[in-house]
């Protein structure tokens, strides 16, 4: 099993929770239309990774993202993740009206920073991602169209949470691909504070 850090032990998740379309701008900057409900869709453990792949006949894409760690019950731990998107495969997926887990649920399409606990929403959150000394993604958590309260109690009303399973947020605008020989800083933001980091080299 792959596995995070959380407070310095080590948490094997049995799955990661993904909410997409969770950012007004990300929405316009796809295309998209604002779903009525939330959108959530699942990676397997199998999708977590240490080492960033950069696609080879066709390009990934980084999508930053704000992510919890659920145990005992609620949110427990909070980090920053990277979801790892082939997006010529997503669009042409989404155009037949087909599932998107072979753009999204991939080995490889999940990597993330170390946890620390989480103490609520007035932490004030935000995310950063610096790609080749670049801001190339910043928000706080108050965008979000779904609140964390919101997107646990939605998620767990039709699905049950493992131990140590993980819960991406979605993305906000400035998503974009990623090549060979980039560096990616993604960084966890608390009132603008780093709480957070991790820093990966493309291969």
């Amino acid at each position: 099993m792959n596995s995070v850090r959380f407070c310095g032990g080590v948490i094997e998740p049995s799955k990661v929770i993904c909410i997409g379309r969770n950012y007004v701008d990300h929405i316009a900057e796809l295309g998209n239309e604002v779903p009525d409900s939330m959108v959530v869709f699942v990676k397997p453990n199998s999708a977590i990774s240490e080492q960033l792949r950069s696609g080879q006949a066709e390009e990934h894409h980084y999508e930053t993202e704000i992510c919890f760690l659920f145990e005992k019950g609620a949110f427990r731990g909070v980090g920053v993740g990277i979801d790892v998107t082939r997006r010529g495969l997503q669009k042409t997926l989404k155009s037949k009206g087909l599932p998107w887990e072979r753009s999204k649920a991939f080995d490889g399409s999940a990597l993330f920073s170390e946890f620390v606990p989480y103490v609520g929403e007035e932490m004030n959150l935000g995310l950063e991602l610096v790609l080749n000394g670049q801001i190339a993604q910043r928000a706080d958590a108050n965008l979000m169209i779904h609140s964390p309260a919101a997107i646990l109690e939605e998620v767990q009303s039709f699905m049950t949470l493992e131990e140590g399973d993980l819960v991406m947020t979605g993305t906000p605008a400035g998503v974009g691909a990623f090549f060979s020989g980039d560096r990616l800083m993604a960084r966890l933001l608390s009132s603008g504070e780093v709480l957070a980091e991790r820093e990966w080299l493309a291969a």
